[in-house]
């Protein structure tokens, strides 16, 4: 047996879904900064290590 809440079909308030969509909207942007932070920090790592690799290179070429 189903009694009446059952047979009445639910549904999600208008404002919950909104506010559902605005936390979503919150989690990419902050996903995407977190990945684009992660991609400059290695970007930063290749850039001093081409940069210390140059100094000995020149170093090398100079001195020896």
């Amino acid at each position: 047996m189903r009694n009446e809440l059952e047979a009445q079909p639910t549904r999600t308030p208008v404002l919950r879904k909104a506010l559902a969509g605005v936390v979503l909207v919150i989690v990419a942007a902050l996903a995407v900064k977190v990945v684009i932070g992660l991609i400059m920090g290695v970007f930063w790592i290749i850039i001093g290590v081409a940069a210390v690799v140059a100094v000995l290179w020149a170093l090398k070429t100079i001195v020896w």
